[in-house]
């Protein structure tokens, strides 16, 4: 091997975690759970007009239902009680309900201003909830939620100019370092940037958490998150998983993993797929319930009994060190999800992993 070859595969060092420190070994001994969804979750409550909105914004010029991150701040026992369900049912991670809450996000509903106030309050709702159910043998722990924003920095929004942008690099990174910010003001203990389909939107994250730890002195571990939109095995920005991985790499996450869009039974190829190309990162998983299905209660046709299994054959397989869920499944489906897991060990690191991880850890 040449020196360029071996400086580029060693382990790099790396500030240690400042939060959640224990987590990478608590990872090395069984499956971490995280919590299901919160979008569908929410609408279980049959919220109105009126009750997104409370009195605060009663005059606001924008219809509000469907900003779901506006409920912290005028709903906060809706989430306070989805968040302590998740945690009862065995959820080790619970997201804050902050996929929506960036200044980019909330220009779709006129109310930008309003985004760190929604990332803040929202992770000590999530502190608080973590707090009460943590014991010394099962702590909790707070996962700021990221999400990608509903604009994206590499497709074009006019199939008839394919250069056109409706949101830049430095957008993207000014609000996410703004989410985080408040995020880590108000406790949380790992970045979660899910849902990706665009990885140029991810980078812009992913580049805004660097700032951000540079800044302030602590360092948190991330999980990154990317969506397979379909059967071609791509994100919507059109890279394969491995490609994927590849992209985002530099940022040392804790996990890589895949969450969203399909089912388990059609996710489990690109989650072996990460699962063997990965070999110094954890793997995370967390599917809908299927397919959507707008008759069914939850808008998903699986059952927790369903779901539970086909999680149950990942960790079985040896791909798997953090399993949960995305739309459609509840606590009843983590619950499944947690009791099924807890029979097999998570997948072991190999390679440079064992150097890397007690960099970050120590």
């Amino acid at each position: 091997m040449n020196t360029a070859t071996a400086h580029a595969s060693a382990p790099v060092a790396r500030r240690p975690y400042t939060r959640a420190a224990q987590l990478p070994e608590i990872m090395r001994q069984r499956i971490v759970v995280l919590d299901g969804a919160m979008g569908t979750m929410i609408q279980r409550y049959k919220l109105g007009e009126a009750d997104y909105r409370g009195t605060r914004f009663a005059a606001h010029g924008k219809d509000l239902k469907g900003n779901n991150e506006l409920l912290q701040l005028t709903k906060p026992e809706v989430i306070r009680e989805i968040h302590e369900q998740y945690l009862a049912a065995g959820a080790d991670l619970i997201e804050t309900n902050t996929f929506g809450a960036t200044t980019v996000a909330q220009d779709d509903y006129d109310l930008p201003e309003l985004a760190i106030e929604m990332n803040l309050v929202a992770a000590r709702m999530a502190r608080e909830a973590c707090d009460k159910y943590s014991t010394p043998d099962k702590p909790r722990f707070v996962a700021g939620a990221i999400g990608p924003t509903p604009k994206t920095a590499s497709i074009s929004p006019d199939v008839n100019d394919p250069g056109a942008r409706n949101v830049d690099f430095e957008t993207l990174r000014q609000a996410y370092y703004e989410q985080a910010k408040a995020l880590m003001d108000g406790g949380c203990d790992v970045f979660l940037v899910e849902t990706i389909f665009d990885t140029l939107n991810a980078k812009a994250a992913i580049f805004a958490l660097d700032e951000l730890f540079e800044d302030t002195g602590e360092r948190l571990p991330i999980i990154i998150s990317g969506t397979v939109t379909d059967a071609s095995g791509r994100i919507l920005s059109g890279q394969t998983v491995s490609a994927f991985w590849h992209s985002v790499r530099h940022a040392h996450p804790l996990a890589i993993g895949l969450n969203c869009a399909l089912g388990a039974t059609l996710m489990r190829p690109y989650v072996e797929e990460l699962a063997k190309i990965a070999g110094d990162t954890f793997i995370s998983c967390y599917p809908n319930a299927g397919l959507p299905n707008p008759m069914s209660d939850t808008g998903f046709d699986e059952t927790p009994e369903i779901t539970g299994a086909l999680v149950e054959e990942f960790a079985k397989a040896g791909f798997l060190n953090i399993a949960g869920g995305c739309c459609g499944t509840t606590p009843d489906h983590i619950a499944a999800i947690a009791r099924r897991v807890s029979a097999y060990q998570p997948r072991c690191l190999h390679g440079a992993a064992t150097g890397f991880l007690s960099n970050l850890a120590a």
